[in-house]
């Protein structure tokens, strides 16, 4: 691995690459951040120094882990730790941000530390001088941006990190949003990915409860199509194919004549985003309501459409209610990342979570195991998919109220369970990584919007379920008689889970 990085990283940096690379620093303003000797060497750096401070600072003094002085040191390294792969990923940008920003939001997965510290990122994020952007999209619109625009403002909306987003209005009149990419992103993109494994594989190795494999498995799978905008723009539209019987769902339309692999032009959207709790206040949104939509559109893409949307974070979900308007109108943003779930997974996945609900321990381990989880973990993985402990798992997650006491004892064990929470990542289904992700941010949603302990999901996540699994046994029927019996079956099941909901409601309506 070291030789590969030397080969690629030295050998080529300080070859034709590094003088082409001087030519444009010198010609272009070109960023030094781009050289690959600069990203791969401050990569090394950096695994070297985390990996010497686990060994140096935590490992070499023995201590016994049940201790609380082991703990208080173990979490003083991990914040050490955290904030060294912070500044890389500042430092690097693109890649190593958007890695960054999926560790901020795994909140009931990996130690406080990290989440807490890279969580940053998701409003910290690089940003591209408006000359470059001109320049970017001259390049793939073979237009000057005054060509297209009659207005664009330099400041961006937002910015992400592959891209950022800025105002701007057409000759027509029309106010779009312009996304572009930033310029550094595809040109390192498989020099950083190297730079990724060489990382994780010497902190397994110094650390050995430091199990990311997966992370960078699935970085692997998806940045290709993430870079590319005219995939992005698909998906949109895809998106809103599925769901367009939802009145107070909205996709930004896509102008495809000003769409590139770059440069994704679209409807600008006003309003505020769903983490703008004064908007919500002032435009009398009711945050149950809102949370319940959400629930609602997450519960249907994973366990009925197998299309889901993988980055539901605050900045890619705009709310809108304007005077006259009855409802919320939710506007969802960034479609560049999403999973596709077979019809296998989503049957065994409802299983599993129906198993949950029902406090079915056996067929837990049976379904866990469908999912590629190891059986003795079974448990882990309920707590992972519900982000609920698991005394909370065995009293029933309907029966009891969610609450800050409950996140902070379930982050409080996390490092405990690291090891297993890291072999639970390796050897799962893939495809449930982004469910997981999805899971984490949908949560994280409903603590800021302060509806966690309404549980506003939790019904319609039943009825997807259902669905899902009614629909599977129906497809694996071998006769009209089973098709029958199995039609009754779900229609019994289906009344029943309606009284369920108004029992769910008003137990949690007393609960609060």
């Amino acid at each position: 691995m070291l030789r590969r990085y030397l080969k690629y990283g030295l050998a080529g940096g300080l070859g034709l690459g590094t003088i082409n690379t001087w030519v444009k620093l010198h010609n272009e303003n070109y960023d030094i951040n781009s050289l690959v000797v600069v990203r791969t060497g401050r990569s090394m750096i950096t695994a070297c120094q985390i990996g010497l401070l686990y060994k140096t600072k935590l490992y070499a003094k023995n201590l016994d882990k049940t201790t609380d002085e082991y703990k208080q040191l173990r979490s003083e390294v991990h914040q050490m730790a955290a904030n060294k792969l912070l500044q890389l990923c500042r430092s690097n940008k693109g890649i190593f941000v958007k890695v960054g920003q999926h560790i901020g939001a795994m909140d009931y997965i990996l130690p406080s530390e990290y989440v807490q510290t890279l969580r940053i990122l998701h409003s910290d994020a690089p940003i591209n001088p408006i000359n470059m952007i001109y320049k970017i999209i001259k390049e793939d619109l073979k237009v000057e941006a005054t060509d297209i625009f009659d207005e664009f403002v330099a400041e961006p909306l937002g910015a992400a990190s592959l891209a950022q987003v800025h105002k701007a209005k057409l000759k027509d009149g029309t106010e779009v949003a312009v996304k572009v990419q930033h310029s550094f992103v595809r040109n390192n993109i498989d020099v950083d990915i190297q730079c990724m494994e060489f990382m994780v594989k010497t902190m397994s190795w110094v650390f050995p409860d430091f199990q990311m494999d997966w992370l960078v498995k699935m970085t692997k799978k998806n940045i290709y199509n993430e870079l590319d905008f005219k995939h992005e723009a698909s998906n949109a539209e895809k998106l809103a194919m599925l769901f367009k019987d939802y009145k107070w769902l909205k996709i930004p339309k896509v102008y495809w004549d000003y769409t590139t692999e770059r440069v994704l032009v679209m409807e600008y959207v006003d309003g505020g985003l769903v983490n703008n709790l004064n908007y919500i206040k002032e435009h009398n949104i009711d945050p149950y309501d809102l949370s319940k939509k959400l629930g609602d559109l997450y519960s249907h893409m994973i366990f009925v459409h197998g299309f889901v949307h993988g980055d539901p974070h605050s900045g890619n979900i705009v709310v809108q209610k304007k005077p006259n308007d009855k409802e919320v109108t939710i506007y969802l943003l960034d479609h560049g990342l999403y999973g596709v779930l077979t019809d296998e997974f989503r049957f065994d996945y409802s299983q599993f979570w129906l198993s949950i609900m029902h406090r079915d321990f056996n067929k837990m381990k049976i379904y866990a195991k469908k999912l590629g989880i190891n059986e003795d973990l079974y448990f882990l993985f309920a707590a992972m998919v519900t982000g609920r402990p698991w005394d909370t798992i065995k009293k029933g997650i309907d029966r009891t109220k969610p609450g800050e006491t409950e996140k902070e004892q379930f982050q409080l064990h996390v490092p405990n369970l690291i090891n297993d929470v890291s072999h639970c990542l390796e050897t799962m289904d893939p495809q449930t990584l982004i469910v997981l992700k999805t899971n984490d941010l949908v949560r994280s949603l409903e603590y800021m919007l302060g509806t966690h302990e309404r549980m506003c999901g939790l019904t319609v996540m039943t009825k997807c379920c259902l669905q899902t699994v009614n629909t599977g046994n129906i497809r694996n029927s071998k006769s009209t008689l089973d098709r029958m019996c199995v039609r009754l079956r779900n229609f019994y099941t289906m009344v029943t889970y309606y009284f369920y909901t108004i029992l769910l409601d008003v137990r949690f309506k007393f609960l609060l």
